[in-house]
């Protein structure tokens, strides 16, 4: 069971086919795109030999495991096309963000296996952060297969109720934009001090980046870092107070909180 059919070519889709066909878990003939835009088509299909479609319901068809990998609002014209030929024995999976598994299974009108993605943009560098939501249904082989397709994207996680999907989001969808601010005021600081912004952008990335594999491979807990570097009366301390004086980590856990409960929001408009 691994024939994937891709409803949406969009950038997404293009880095999951990516990174399954480097993985070596998938072969080219295993994985169809399936999207509106012939030319976008004929460019994945050259780049990557895999099978197109122009029709999603031959796509499904052809498929064990279909991917809702469209737009938000491009999600009830793909459900009610592929409807009436969805079935259990498939695999369905959408990274369709702020759709929640309700509205599509409302959508379907049937019983089916789905499973809710939020995958995030890193992932177009195969670095990504996916947390999953297993519908009704699924076998632990079927949830290790979809895992192990989000995994080609950099890492994946699940949750086992839905509802924490909106704090998933506001962290790995949304945290992006808030780690890219951050550098960024890094960035600025360092050329307010006389760094050049190449020199500076890539200390700060570098930084980031080495700081973020500390923490994953368990070399030190957040704050065992934080300890490590700053030395007493020094420059790190100094740097420290000015972030608590301007309110850093409230406005960072503010951020989550806000961004999570419009998340809420938007999956309450959807349904």
């Amino acid at each position: 069971m691994k024939k994937t059919a891709f409803i949406g070519a969009g950038n997404m889709a293009e880095a999951m086919v990516r990174g399954l066909l480097a993985s070596g878990s998938f072969s080219k003939k295993d994985v169809t795109l399936s999207d509106v835009n012939p030319e976008r088509l004929s460019c994945l299909s050259s780049r990557y030999g895999v099978a197109t479609a122009s029709d999603n319901r031959e796509a499904v068809k052809k498929s064990d495991i279909v991917v809702f990998s469209v737009k938000p609002q491009v999600i009830p014209e793909v459900c009610r096309e592929v409807k009436n030929i969805a079935t259990k024995d498939k695999l369905y999976v959408s990274i369709a963000a702020g759709v929640g598994y309700s509205s599509i299974k409302k959508l379907i009108g049937r019983e089916i296996k789905l499973a809710r993605v939020m995958p995030n943009t890193p992932s177009l560098v195969l670095e990504g952060a996916s947390c999953v939501y297993f519908g009704e249904g699924f076998s632990g082989k079927e949830e290790d297969l979809v895992l192990e397709i989000l995994g080609s994207l950099g890492k994946a996680f699940r949750v086992e109720s839905e509802s924490l999907m909106d704090a998933v989001t506001a962290l790995s969808g949304s945290g992006p934009a808030f780690v890219s601010i951050f550098i960024e005021a890094l960035c600025d600081g360092a050329v307010k001090m006389g760094l050049s912004r190449k020199l500076a952008t890539d200390l700060a990335a570098q930084t980031v980046l080495g700081t973020s594999k500390m923490i994953q491979e368990g070399a030190a807990h957040p704050a065992e870092i934080k300890d490590m570097v700053t030395s007493p009366g020094g420059t790190t301390a100094s740097g420290i107070h000015s972030l608590e004086r301007g309110g850093f980590r409230a406005a960072v856990i503010s951020a989550i909180e806000s961004a999570a409960r419009r998340s809420a929001e938007l999956s309450g408009e959807e349904d």
